[in-house]
């Protein structure tokens, strides 16, 4: 867990295809989809790499009751994408919400956590370990790792 440096991190293939996924992520939260992510490093590395949207963090609510409580009837025709980690954790997380919002007949969706995976060929488990793309997604090129804090 936490920012590892990843050799395709200065793969230019990787950094248009993920500039490409932000902008579609951008889209779906200007359309009023709600983005959801675990935690507040996770809303933090998507504001760095070009997340223009306000996220819904997971942990801030006081578990799955609490956050589908707040997401129910107000936003039904609302599209919820979950944008969970990769890990154990963020599995059974997903797993609890998708069953429990499609129950409760909300439009839900993990077409962008595949995507994720897909794009970084699966070598970011976590959401937070997107700040790694973030000094090239932003302009900076060159391997220095420490550039994303002038971003």
């Amino acid at each position: 867990m936490g920012y590892q440096y990843h050799n395709n991190a200065n793969d230019d293939e990787t950094v248009e295809r993920l500039r490409s996924f932000i902008g579609m992520l951008n889209e779906e939260s200007e359309k009023g989809s709600v983005i959801v992510v675990e935690g507040k490093r996770d809303a933090e590395a998507l504001s760095k790499v070009g997340f223009t949207g306000s996220p819904a963090v997971f942990h801030h609510f006081k578990g799955v009751a609490d956050f589908l409580d707040s997401h129910d009837s107000a936003s039904k025709k609302k599209k919820i994408i979950l944008l969970l980690d990769m890990d154990r954790t963020g599995k059974y997380l997903t797993s609890r919400l998708v069953s429990q919002l499609q129950s409760r007949r909300q439009n839900v969706s993990l077409s962008y956590k595949r995507a994720l995976a897909k794009i970084t060929n699966g070598k970011v488990r976590h959401v937070e370990d997107l700040v790694i793309y973030a000094p090239r997604l932003s302009g900076i090129t060159g391997s220095r790792k420490d550039l994303y804090f002038y971003t």
